[in-house]
């Protein structure tokens, strides 16, 4: 497995990841929103290009995740999200990967934390700690229990107050 950042031409295979991790019970894969926001975030410019990588094996596209802009209190930080894998390669390490890849990537570039909402007892493994003891207020009120930052070797104890994603979350 090699990851990469993702290039020009890779839309359609990222495309095609976030639909088949998070679309396996929809007819039609237009309608996934995962799929449909990475799109949408890569073309307002709010997809982090050097936070923006995939997962090859043999030359295909099996993996994705993104980090796009945000804030808390109105300074800029990272949302992360959505973490794709087609299902073929679940339980093999990809996300895994993607995981460590984009962390890494991401304290190089100085950010100081990044946030996600998702399941604590699986990302506390990569760091993860919930966001709301250390100031952050969630955008909705009921994901405090799974609103999650990983502070960064810039994280500074000052950045609290409420967290906004890119706007292409409050169209999904």
């Amino acid at each position: 497995m090699i990851v990469r950042r993702e290039l020009a031409g890779d839309e359609s295979a990222v495309h095609t990841v976030h639909a088949a991790a998070f679309g396996r019970d929809l007819v039609d894969a237009r309608d996934v929103a995962e799929a449909r926001l990475v799109d949408e975030l890569r073309r307002d410019g709010d997809l982090v290009p050097a936070l923006a990588l995939v997962a090859m094996v043999d030359d295909a596209v099996v993996g994705h995740v993104g980090c796009s802009r945000a804030t808390v209190g109105g300074r800029p930080t990272l949302g992360l999200g959505p973490l794709g894998v087609l299902p073929a390669n679940h339980g093999t390490g990809v996300g895994t990967a993607l995981m460590h890849a984009v962390l890494g990537a991401a304290d190089a570039l100085d950010q100081p934390a990044v946030f996600l909402l998702g399941d604590p007892g699986y990302y506390r493994r990569f760091g993860f700690v919930l966001a709301r003891p250390l100031g952050v207020v969630a955008p909705n009120p009921s994901w405090a229990e799974h609103f999650q930052v990983r502070p960064l070797r810039f994280w500074d104890d000052s950045l609290r107050g409420d967290f906004r994603y890119s706007p292409a979350f409050d169209r999904m």
